[in-house]
């Protein structure tokens, strides 16, 4: 049951950023900062929640890894949306809100694969997402920080792919009580 909720939350999720992201409805800078800023958040919040919870010890370093980088990236999006008096996100959006409630009612490998999977799906949006800036986007400062940040996007979603895929196959490390792999 918890499996079906988190899954439909996470396509509902995804299914609003995706739709934005393929140009369904019109596209402008401040969407895209708005948007990208609101995911940058929900990184950090979801990665920071992993890093604490996650039992496996790859998805504990992927997580702190995501944190690591989008903080990076916040923080330069933030400086670079206050020079072009664009709004950024207080907050991450309501469904990743949702997300991390979900996320934190699970323990175990139910959370590791469910923080994982949500991961792959997010990345994939994003990297949709930075495409579309980078092509369509109409100042030219934004567009270059979407194409400079692109190739880290595709390394994360590379990542999150191959932990999907190593989570799968049952060939997941966790930690012992005395801090050595298993």
């Amino acid at each position: 049951m918890t499996r079906v909720l988190l899954g439909s939350l996470l396509g509902l999720t995804c299914l609003g950023m995706a739709v934005w992201a393929q140009g369904e409805t019109p596209f402008t800078d401040e969407q895209f900062v708005a948007q990208a800023s609101a995911a940058g958040l929900a990184e950090v919040n979801l990665g920071s929640a992993a890093a604490k919870q996650a039992t496996d010890s790859s998805v504990k370093h992927f997580a702190k890894h995501m944190v690591t980088d989008h903080t990076k990236s916040n923080n330069e999006l933030i400086e670079l949306a206050n020079k072009k008096r664009f709004r950024v996100a207080a907050r991450m959006d309501a469904e990743h809100q949702a997300l991390e409630n979900q996320l934190l009612k699970l323990t175990g490998t139910e959370f590791d694969r469910a923080y994982v999977d949500s991961q792959v799906k997010d990345h994939k949006v994003a990297v949709s997402l930075f495409e579309k800036e980078a092509r369509n986007g109409r100042d030219t400062d934004l567009k270059k920080w979407a194409e400079t940040t692109l190739p880290t996007l595709r390394e994360h979603l590379k990542m999150a792919t191959d932990l999907q895929g190593k989570l799968k196959g049952g060939g997941a490390t966790t930690t012992g009580t005395k801090g050595k792999e298993r």
